[in-house]
């Protein structure tokens, strides 16, 4: 599919199986070289450490716009893009959810890297289940276009509306039923997910963790594979900009963790995003926006909600209400 920037086409079109092939063995190669090279011994990590490390998830992201570029044209690149800009925006809120959950369970900050790796494996596969289950719906049955527009809808003036409610954990089902049916123990034991005590095999307070946050990229996945879908019909450009979106997620949540407070209108964006992707999947029927119309503006909404947030706060550090 070779188009002009400016045309809209959400079509699918031939990917090899060596494509996918080479995708997945890039993606794999990334998440080893993280666990095993960049982080094989457990450390604390520094905003500077944490910087390079976001930037450099982030440019190869960005990078392999180039790639589809090169492969399928301007169309297809933009439309990665557009889905790539819109994942990476939606994802920072795991990011807040995160820190809470590890707040809750008192986590050590240098025992979070192995959970939210193992939790970033997870999240690829399941987004890959719902991205072919989603695509697959949409080519079936073309009305669910509708569901998922007002699904997005709902979505964004839910996030205008919360009340951010602090996650109750021990009233979380998912987290009882991880009690229920695994022995599990108190105590943090390193990294481990599992230890042995007095000759029992027990589950740490790292598993229950672990869970907790499959549990929540789940529901945020329920939001953004939607958004993105929205964008491009293709599974290769939906399952891409997913993947190198979520990849990065790890060493942001370290650099983000501890300023979410800076960015007040952060959530008002998203939302003002969610609101767009929604309205353009129910008109798309009738008349469908260019690619480079859907990029604009949401990076114009991303640029605007942080750049605002970075002005209140050099004004007044600490305003009331600021989350």
């Amino acid at each position: 599919m070779v188009g002009v920037l400016g045309e809209v086409d959400t079509s699918t079109y031939a990917v090899a199986p060596l494509a996918w092939v080479l995708l997945l063995t890039f993606i794999v190669t990334l998440l080893l070289v993280d666990i095993l090279v960049v982080h094989r011994t457990v450390h604390e990590s520094s905003v500077r450490r944490d910087a390079i490390e976001t930037a450099v998830w982030i440019g190869i992201g960005l990078s392999f716009t180039l790639v589809v570029l090169r492969w399928q044209g301007s169309t297809a690149a933009g439309e990665y893009l557009s889905a790539y800009l819109i994942e990476k925006s939606l994802s920072i809120d795991n990011v807040f959810v995160w820190a809470l959950i590890f707040t809750l369970f008192a986590v050590p900050r240098a025992f979070q890297h192995r959970v939210l790796f193992w939790g970033i494996f997870g999240a690829l596969v399941l987004r890959a289940a719902f991205i072919f289950a989603g695509v697959a719906l949409l080519d079936r049955f073309h009305w669910l276009l509708f569901v998922f527009g007002g699904f997005l809808l709902f979505t964004a003036i839910r996030m205008v509306v919360s009340d951010d409610k602090p996650i109750e954990v021990d009233r979380n089902p998912v987290m009882r039923l991880v009690r229920k049916l695994i022995p599990s123990q108190d105590d943090y034991d390193g990294q481990r997910l599992f230890s042995k005590a007095s000759g029992r095999r027990l589950a740490t307070p790292l598993l229950a963790v672990l869970v907790l946050v499959e549990t929540t990229d789940v529901i945020f996945a329920v939001d953004s594979i939607p958004a993105v879908l929205a964008i491009s019909r293709e599974q290769f450009i939906v399952f891409s900009s997913n993947a190198f979106a979520i990849l990065g997620l790890r060493a942001l949540y370290f650099l983000l963790a501890d300023m979410q407070g800076r960015f007040c209108y952060l959530q008002q964006g998203l939302a003002v995003i969610l609101a767009f992707v929604g309205t353009k999947m129910i008109l798309s029927n009738w008349r469908a926006l260019p690619t480079w119309v859907s990029l604009a503006v949401i990076a114009s909404v991303l640029l605007v909600a942080i750049g605002a947030s970075l002005v209140v706060e050099r004004r007044d550090p600490a305003p009331e209400g600021r989350r």
